[in-house]
């Protein structure tokens, strides 16, 4: 495999994870965390994960030229999860877009694809099933079976990121920082609530509790 990609994101810590991640499913990499290095490397790459805020601001700003220097597919990566909020991202250019928090394992899936200019298969990209529990991601929308279950945003990320990451342990601390992020959040509780109302919109879901550890979805 030799594309090469261009990985465009500020917080350091999130960028160093993504990077290995790529490298490791074989693809050649380049960073950058702000527009000025983007537009020195941006020829250089076939395809292009980009963070929507930079520090000079909306990277959407900047797509339209960067993309005239040469066409090459743009997933974004952003916090912002409105139906209007993709619509902008998409007029402005990009192909795909990545709502945070996300599971490594759909952004190489979404990679692959868009390499292969293959969006034939985005549609199986967006439906995540967990036993009976199909999890519609482009239309936010979750059915128990046959019958459509109503969910607030917060449970909705919640739900989206136990069921990427089925088998894994997480503690109530880690599910605060992927989902609330560091600044929206209480207290470790909001966890176990949130928890239990998951609980008790979807009977059958199974999310195990381990005692002085966390939570995880079974796979």
């Amino acid at each position: 495999m030799n594309q090469t990609l261009l990985l465009v994101e500020d917080d350091r810590n999130l960028a160093d994870g993504l990077l290995d991640c790529l490298r490791q499913a074989g693809y050649n990499c380049l960073y950058a965390d702000c527009a000025t290095k983007v537009d020195a490397l941006w020829k250089d790459s076939d395809l292009v994960v980009l963070d929507r805020q930079l520090p000079e601001g909306d990277s959407l700003d900047y797509l339209s030229g960067w993309l005239k220097k040469k066409h090459v597919p743009v997933i974004l990566l952003t916090a912002m999860v409105s139906i209007n909020d993709k619509v902008i991202g998409l007029d402005a250019g990009a192909k795909d877009y990545l709502t945070k928090p996300f599971a490594e394992e759909e952004l190489l899936a979404r990679v692959r694809v868009h390499l292969r200019g293959d969006d034939g298969d985005m549609a199986a990209i967006n439906i995540i099933s967990v036993g009976n529990i199909r999890i519609n991601q482009e239309s936010r929308e979750v059915f128990h079976g046959s019958e459509s279950v109503t969910l607030t945003r917060t449970e909705f990320e919640l739900l989206v990121f136990l069921a990427k990451n089925a088998g894994r342990v997480f503690t109530r601390d880690e599910l605060l920082d992927q989902v609330w992020g560091y600044n929206h959040y209480p207290t470790t509780r909001t966890v176990d609530t949130h928890i239990l109302q998951l609980r008790q919109k979807l009977p059958d879901i199974e999310i195990e509790t381990l005692r002085g550890v966390g939570y995880r979805m079974k796979p």
